[in-house]
């Protein structure tokens, strides 16, 4: 796959801070290059893996050093439509604290609005300039390469999220939850029509993929000279409810590269996207900065490779175990069971007390 990196960061610089709104979009320009991870002292450390560190005492660790929290959504906020037990708490200290957050989520489904309703509807006191989601970056990347200029249109395997976004930047898109039911006419001498307009597919999440959208996508990656395959993420899983892990936006994008043997440009984390933005135009120092997540492979990756402090948490897809064996190579600065560690001395205190 490709990571819109070197693109999406000499962009981001240009992006103005209404960007950020849910109605508005948003433009780019180069940025400042990655700052190196300072050298950190922890608390504790495990049998299995000396360089993973789990917090035990964040008063001291953890945050006096952090002015920023980066956030991942699904499997630290919540869990399908619930939210993790003691979030929204905790969201109220780190805010009593002075500390500035930014939830930053994998999850295309959504457009930011929409994800503004999401957590409103969950009890959560979040402003719309705090929250991103990959259709937003899916949309600022190709308002970077000047694609609505070209004429062209999209084809979106998705759903609204990501269609809502294209809208705000005004290309022209169809596909999406609007092709959920269709199939293609597999018949003797039976074909798919396609459109010879369409300059990229975007492939995000989709609950209602099929095999009409995987052919039509493929025939317009394959046969449009130029069309661009882009990827909104590729996690593996997903939290689509709160009892067990579902099939993520990886095996959507999976089957259109097995059918168009195409490496897609991905713009979700760890894309250097959001947090070239966050630094650029709201001055932050990356060196203060820890993201929050709990996927190795993206939120983390997403840390390191980005000059931040890193914490998995083990409330989503990450087992203790995982992380701590020899296998694994993606090393965050520390672990807890979930943000709520970030003040387990004095959720102690009350307990004693009680």
């Amino acid at each position: 796959m490709h990571i819109a990196r070197s693109s999406l960061s000499a962009a981001l610089m240009a992006t103005s801070v209404r960007a950020f709104s849910p109605a508005a979009s948003s433009s780019f320009r180069s940025s400042a290059a990655i700052s190196n991870l300072s050298s950190r002292t922890f608390s504790s450390t495990t049998s299995l893996n000396a360089n993973v560190l789990k917090l035990t005492e964040p008063a001291k660790d953890l945050l006096p050093d952090v002015d920023v929290f980066i956030f991942d959504c699904d499997g630290v906020i919540w869990r399908g439509d619930s939210v993790i037990e003691g979030i929204p708490e905790t969201l109220e200290k780190l805010r009593a604290l002075g500390k500035k957050m930014y939830f930053v989520t994998n999850n295309s489904t959504k457009s930011r609005k929409g994800y503004k309703k999401k957590f409103d509807s969950l009890g959560l006191d979040v402003p719309a300039e705090e929250i991103f989601s990959s259709s937003f970056a899916a949309a600022a990347y190709l308002e970077q390469t000047n694609f609505k200029e070209s004429g062209k249109k999209v084809y979106v395997v998705g759903e609204v999220g990501i269609q809502e976004e294209l809208d705000l930047i005004g290309v022209p898109h169809f596909g999406g939850p609007e092709d959920g039911g269709k199939q293609p006419d597999m018949g003797p001498g039976g074909a798919l029509p396609h459109d010879s307009d369409v300059g990229a597919v975007i492939v995000g999440f989709d609950r209602n993929i099929n095999y009409y959208k995987i052919q039509y996508a493929q025939l317009c990656i394959n046969e449009n000279p130029g069309c661009e395959f882009i990827a909104t993420n590729t996690d593996a899983v997903t939290h689509l409810t709160d009892a067990q892990e579902w099939a993520g936006n990886g095996s959507m994008v999976g089957a259109i590269k097995g059918c168009t043997g195409q490496e897609p440009t991905v713009v979700g984390k760890p894309s250097p996207l959001m947090i070239d933005y966050l630094c650029s135009k709201l001055g932050l120092d990356k060196g203060r900065i820890c993201m929050v997540g709990d996927r190795l492979d993206t939120d983390i990756l997403f840390g390191t490779d980005n000059g931040l402090k890193s914490l998995l948490v083990l409330s989503g897809v990450t087992t203790e175990e995982k992380l701590l064996s020899q296998e694994n190579t993606i090393t965050p600065d520390y672990y807890a069971d979930s943000i709520m560690d970030f003040f387990v001395d004095e959720n102690a205190k009350v307990e004693a007390s009680a």
